[in-house]
């Protein structure tokens, strides 16, 4: 089930959508016992010192949640629990560039929550994590962001990715803003991030918890960084030969790049294994639209014609037969 929620500043759908998702949440940031997560005086002043602008929002968030000390920790997402996942994202240069992606995880395990929001004033829409995070998303400026697991196994402290996305898209407008955001702000893992702009100008950054951001220059990512350093996880995922399609359909520069996102081996039915395909989103900034598409079935979604409601997706059962 994905639904599409537009609520300006956090309300009562938030309050609603925080009742439902909390319990899998608790057991989610508690999976390794309370010790392990930081504290709320941690966790707020850090959010406070690298974050101020989400400083309001959040504080109304855990005011909405019950202004519990562990949903505010939770909410925070300074040290959470890691994510890993799949996922292929590419920039297509033209007329009109656009930010594609495919995101693979555990189909249990997602919000399918597309979210209308405004809380610093500009408008995003996103795939939301984490009930504020982001997976990806653009904004009313015509940024566009979206991430991938970058394949390491090493973490430290730092914000969940999905609150970082929320960042980028609340507080920067262009390519060069959002890297000198990500160059400054910690992070917990290692993740690729794809952005474009409204100008055309894309990259993909490779962040780490203990490294300097890198800038790739190509803007496609999987899910290993310059090099493969977690060789089962690439065999798992099939990242290698996901690179190699993306490149392909660089190089190629035509034909519908779209379709390949719904074909192997960038569209996956490893549901099982927690790395299949659950949506693609076609991010346009020069529309201020998103389309999110499935095999046989498309949703748009834009800052002129939002439309809210909810769809029932059958995902394959079986592998799709790539065209002929």
């Amino acid at each position: 089930m994905f639904r599409a929620i537009s609520e300006p500043q956090p309300g009562e759908c938030f309050r609603a959508r925080f009742e439902e998702a909390w319990p899998h949440y608790r057991r989610w940031f508690l999976r390794d016992g309370d010790a392990a997560r930081p504290s709320y005086a941690t966790a707020r002043a850090l959010l406070r010192e690298h974050m101020p602008e989400l400083v309001p929002s959040w504080t109304r968030l855990v005011e909405l949640a019950g202004g519990g000390d562990l949903a505010a920790r939770m909410l925070a997402l300074y040290d959470p629990p890691p994510l890993v996942s799949g996922c292929s994202q590419l920039v297509l240069a033209g007329e009109s560039p656009l930010l594609v992606r495919n995101y693979d995880f555990d189909p249990a395990r997602l919000e399918g929550v597309i979210s209308h929001s405004a809380l610093g004033g500009r408008g995003v829409i996103g795939m939301s994590d984490c009930l504020w995070g982001l997976l990806d998303g653009i904004n009313e400026d015509g940024l566009a962001v979206s991430l991938a697991f970058g394949g390491r196994r090493t973490t430290g402290a730092g914000f969940g990715i999905p609150l970082v996305l929320r960042y980028l898209l609340e507080t920067c407008a262009t390519v060069a803003q959002a890297l000198r955001a990500l160059r400054r702000l910690p992070v917990q893992g290692a993740y690729n991030v794809t952005l474009l702009d409204r100008g055309g100008e894309a990259a993909t950054a490779h962040v780490a918890a203990d490294r300097p951001l890198r800038v790739a220059p190509t803007p496609a990512a999987t899910n290993h960084g310059p090099g493969v350093e977690w060789p089962e996880h690439a065999r798992a995922t099939r990242t290698l030969e996901r690179e190699r399609r993306l490149r392909a359909l660089l190089a190629a520069g035509a034909g519908d790049p779209i379709a390949a996102f719904l074909e192997p081996p960038l569209h996956s039915t490893a549901y099982g294994d927690g790395f299949g395909t659950l949506y693609t989103a076609v991010h346009r900034p020069a529309e201020g639209a998103v389309d999110y598409v499935w095999p046989g079935a498309s949703w748009r979604q834009s800052f002129a014609a939002f439309d809210e409601g909810a769809r029932t997706i059958a995902l394959p059962s079986a592998p799709l037969r790539a065209a002929a």
